[in-house]
């Protein structure tokens, strides 16, 4: 991997990417030690007795360091009263506090707890959304302005040897550095070396670093940056993983393994905190699940390496594939479902996979979320299937079953003898072993044939990049379709698992479908639900509404939870339309530039809109809301009764 790429120790050989230890009082972060996990509570933390109580729930479920908000000084004061009262009840965790816009609470909070978090998009600025062209120097008069304003908290973190979090996030960057850099992941990255080389001139290193964003996408590239640019000017600071507003539910969970999973495939990071909008103590087994799948990925088999590396790790661009069928090209990635196991295939057998017959009218209702092709192995359908629908056999059962919109599918080593092949489009199983000369020489000549390329490697994701990376150096074009197989998982290491595998690939542009197999894994519905979920979040197929929601905090004005649940049952058949439900304007302004319609808590009892980044309407009260959200969605022209989708 040339220099200016590198971002992780190996993309084939599994190993931790080694930064320097930060000590969080009696913990290690980075280093040799285990990658930590932590939590936020959610509570208000002048409530010392809900927040100590809340803090003892998320210390029990596995929560290694507990962060709490301070926004004010009172706040900063008062997490000794909880840090006191944590240890009269026998509970020695690290605390961390949380700061955003009020440097003073960070100096307070500093000589009272182990560890400080701060936002350098707001520690030292304001956001106004304005744009400003700075000369070099009047660049360098806004640097030292912000050394002045941060040297201090760095001092008193030095003395009392308290950690720090520079936490840079998506939704936050100052103005200064939208400016300069633009709403992108150097922008993130930027943001950070600002903060980090003023510690590294005051000889203070007792620091972590992380990017967060809602997009998997961004965050991703931006920690990848972040690596490369610390390794160009000496530096190893410890990474925190995390995607913020990540959101509820199933959708929460694939959100946030496609974005921390990508990294810990490559060895990156050394503490996780997954961001849910539910209670904090209901992250932490997700971030286990996540994290312990490593610590048994050694050994697994060898891959070869790889010395060019035909993409760009800190930008996206899809493969160029060609067009089969409705296969590459610039169609969206395609989803199979296996159903070759059903005893008999029925219309009813496909409700789960999105397709409603119904008998009266005789006809097929098609669902946002229905697989594009199912394979049926031997089985054979004897109905007629919905018009978007295609079947794949094994070729053996193909040859007798060449109707309209069925295909087969072999293996690499048939199709190179030379078989009966569809006019349209051919399936070939293969993996990294069998890709060689012979087989990448044929591929190029035949534009009827996709690939479903599968592994039994530990290293399954880094194996499967390694192959379309050969592809893409030896100039074949085929479209690739990613396969993977799980076993007696439950539904949640399930949905983890494969956002991971999966997601990551995807990620970099690298993949034109999905096909899951998985047995004793969980229903039929959940599995095409996961794979569709995978592809909303690597932004590569909108089938659905997207709800960039952040996790409850002591900051928050309003029940998120209730409420997300309120807009998301009123909004839900909004295909392709991001909404953002934040509970207070810390990051909301921000990450209304990646929604088209944001609900913000400004106030208690107050709720202001936001039409993308713009303010529409300030301070409604919180019962009306959510019906002036539908309104303003309605006078903008994106609003289609649910029965339009039908």
């Amino acid at each position: 991997m040339k220099s200016n790429q590198k971002y992780c120790k190996s993309l084939t050989a599994y190993q931790r990417y080694k930064s320097h230890e930060v000590k969080i009082g009696s913990i290690g972060v980075g280093g040799d030690n285990p990658i930590r996990l932590q939590s936020m509570t959610t509570t208000d933390t002048m409530d010392t007795e809900a927040t100590v109580a809340q803090s003892i729930r998320m210390i029990d479920a596995g929560c290694e360091l507990v962060r709490i908000t301070a926004p004010g000084k009172k706040e900063a004061e008062n997490l000794k009263n909880i840090k006191n009262e944590l240890l009269k009840k026998g509970y020695k965790t690290p605390l961390v506090a949380d700061i955003h816009f009020t440097p003073t609470a960070a100096e307070i909070a500093a000589r009272i707890v182990e560890k400080v978090r701060v936002n350098p998009g707001n520690y030292a600025d304001k956001k106004k959304f304005q744009e400003i062209d700075y000369t070099e120097e009047s660049y360098q008069s806004e640097l030292d302005r912000i050394a002045k304003r941060f040297t201090p908290l760095v001092k008193i973190c030095k003395d009392e040897g308290t950690a720090m979090r520079i936490g840079t996030n998506h939704g936050s960057l100052s103005d200064r550095i939208l400016s300069r850099y633009g709403d992108t992941p150097l922008g993130m990255v930027e943001s950070a070396l600002e903060f980090l080389r003023i510690c590294k001139s005051l000889d203070y290193h007792n620091v972590i670093i992380s990017m967060k964003a809602s997009n998997p996408q961004v965050m991703v590239q931006a920690y990848r940056l972040l690596i490369n640019k610390m390794e160009a000017e000496g530096m190893s600071y410890p990474l925190h993983l995390g995607v913020t507003e990540a959101g509820e539910g199933e959708d929460g969970r694939i959100k946030s393994a496609v974005g921390i999973g990508t990294l810990l495939e490559d060895g990156i990071g050394d503490t996780v905190r997954v961001s849910l909008t539910e209670e904090p103590e209901f992250e932490i087994p997700v971030a286990k699940t996540l994290v312990d799948r490593y610590l048994k990925r050694l050994p697994h088999d060898e891959i070869q390496s790889i010395d060019t590396i035909p993409i760009n790790p800190f930008e996206y661009t899809k493969r160029q594939t060609y067009e089969v069928f409705n296969i590459g090209g610039k169609n969206v990635p395609i989803v199979i479902a296996d159903l070759h196991k059903k005893n008999k295939i029925t219309p009813a057998g496909l409700f789960s996979q999105g397709y409603h017959y119904s008998v009266p009218l005789d006809k097929w209702n098609i669902a946002d979320m229905a697989c594009d092709y199912v394979f049926t192995g031997d089985n054979t359908i004897d109905f007629a299937i919905p018009g978007t629908l295609g079947v794949i056999y094994n070729h053996k059962t193909w040859l007798n079953n060449q109707g309209e919109r069925c295909f087969p599918i072999l293996e690499a080593s048939s199709y190179l003898v030379g078989v009966e092949l569809s006019a349209d489009l051919n399936f070939i199983r293969t993996n990294l072993n069998e890709v060689n000369d012979e087989l990448i020489s044929k591929l190029k000549t035949d534009t009827r044939v996709v690939l479903v390329i599968e592994t039994s490697n530990k290293h399954a994701m880094s194996e499967q990049r390694r192959l379309i990376l050969e592809l893409m150096n030896s100039d074949c074009h085929t479209p690739v379709i990613i396969g993977r197989s799980y076993m007696n998982l439950s539904e949640e290491e399930f949905q983890l698992q494969a956002s991971t595998d999966i997601g990551a690939l995807l990620l970099d542009g690298l993949g034109d479908g999905t096909f899951i197999q998985a047995g004793t894994c969980g229903s039929d519905q959940m599995k095409m639900h996961t794979a569709f979920g995978i592809l909303q979040a690597t932004r590569t197929r909108i089938s659905k509404t997207e709800y960039i929601s952040c996790p409850s905090c002591g900051r928050t004005l309003f029940d998120l939870q209730e409420t997300t649940a309120k807009i998301r049952s009123k909004t839900s058949h909004l295909k392709g339309l991001k909404i953002g439900i934040m509970g207070c304007i810390v990051n909301g302004p921000g990450e209304m530039a990646d929604a088209d319609y944001g609900y913000v808590g400004t106030g208690v009892g107050k709720i202001t809109l936001y039409k993308e980044k713009e303010v529409v309407q300030r301070n409604i009260e919180s019962e009306a809301a959510v019906d002036a959200l539908i309104d303003l969605i309605k006078d903008h022209g994106d609003w289609v009764d649910p029965d339009d989708n039908l």
